[in-house]
């Protein structure tokens, strides 16, 4: 028996997280996966009513469980960095879910921004590290809120944690090799023998120490893949580029802000930010990995019921692999893929006037069929 926590959180998140959890429960039916659930109610109501944000018992409680669910992380009512501190790095730090995994996949049926571009150029991964740099907290003022003011926020980059995002994404790339080699590698590439790809996003021309640490990494952790391409792009060319070319990339691996940056404008790529599903992803199983569609709170349509909730159940599909539940995760996707390509019910974010039950019960209609 699998225990799985879930997190509803604020805005649209218990609208869309209802959805995904239904389509688990007819595919846990299905492929005779067992699992329970128990709920835990963090958020913003909660922290305006009781002043908590996470405590150490409900933090216990959340370790005991393999897999976390979160529906979204955000509130008006509570001042900037509160929640997102307090709960989401919280559990990504203290659970070492150092691996933030991001598909950027255009599924048929869906529009993209880009002129003539289709599913078969926009199909990505990237590989964010989660744990490090920016993100960590290190920093501070001096002379607040004085005409002198300084502000200090510092990028913390290690050997250990560069090196372990690294490897993860040559391996994510070995196994993209298995659906197939990457089309963007050249002849001379194919005849060596290469069958994917991994892009180093980074800045190594101004950042020249932490860079250049990420840098070296990769060089020397890539040499262990002669079969996987290293490549490498600035993170501004990277942003030009995946709106010019997004075939030219196949596993993007960077660093946490880049990586916060770069996945919003492959959620665009691929249709919305109702389309994009994550993982923070601890690999080695010593605490629980969380799942969760990026597209917030977005607290300007909560209780409307018309939020997107495909990127929730592409986040259970994502679950489910981390679970070692592979021939269902592949069922939730192919449904999603059947109701995209069909004229079927959408949510407006993608054109239509579905609400976000109907779309939710078009996923699970196609789960039946």
């Amino acid at each position: 028996m699998v225990k799985i926590g879930v997190i509803p959180g604020d805005g649209v998140g218990p609208e869309v997280t209802a959805q995904g959890l239904a389509v688990l429960e007819l595919v846990g039916g299905l492929d005779g996966f067992r699992y329970e659930l128990e709920e835990f109610d963090l958020g913003g109501e909660r922290y305006m009513a009781t002043g908590e944000v996470l405590t150490d018992a409900t933090l216990a409680r959340l370790r005991s469980c393999r897999a976390i669910l979160l529906g979204a992380v955000g509130h008006p009512g509570v001042p900037p960095g509160v929640l997102e501190k307090g709960i989401l790095l919280k559990l990504r730090f203290d659970f070492q879910q150092y691996i933030n995994l991001r598909p950027v996949h255009l599924y048929p049926g869906v529009q993209t921004p880009i002129r003539d571009k289709g599913p078969d150029d926009i199909d990505m991964l990237v590989v964010r590290e989660n744990n490090e740099d920016l993100y960590v907290g290190v920093g501070g003022f001096t002379r607040k809120g004085t005409p002198e003011e300084v502000a200090l926020q510092t990028s913390v980059n290690t050997r250990a944690g560069v090196e372990r995002c690294v490897r993860y994404a040559f391996e994510q790339a070995r196994k993209r090799a298995g659906a197939g080699p990457f089309r963007g590698l050249s002849k001379a590439d194919r005849d060596a023998g290469m069958t994917r790809q991994v892009t180093l996003v980074a800045k190594t021309n101004v950042l020249t120490f932490a860079h250049d640490l990420w840098m070296r990494t990769f060089e020397e952790v890539g040499r262990e893949y002669p079969d996987i391409k290293r490549d490498y792009q600035h993170v501004d060319a990277c942003c030009m580029r995946m709106v010019v070319s997004p075939e030219r990339f196949d596993v993007i691996v960077t660093t946490n802000m880049f990586g916060d940056i770069i996945t919003d404008l492959g959620a665009v790529l691929q249709g919305g930010m109702g389309l994009a599903a994550s993982g923070n992803l601890n690999p080695e199983g010593t605490a629980p990995s969380m799942f969760e569609p990026v597209h917030g709170s977005a607290p300007d349509i909560a209780g409307k019921g018309i939020a997107n909730p495909l990127a929730s159940v592409l986040s259970v599909a994502m679950m489910l692999d981390h679970l070692d539940v592979p021939a269902a995760a592949a069922r939730i996707r192919r449904a999603v893929a059947q109701v995209l390509a069909e004229p079927g019910p959408r949510t407006p974010d993608l054109g239509g006037k579905a609400t976000t039950a109907e779309v939710g019960r078009a996923v699970v209609e196609a789960l039946r069929a």
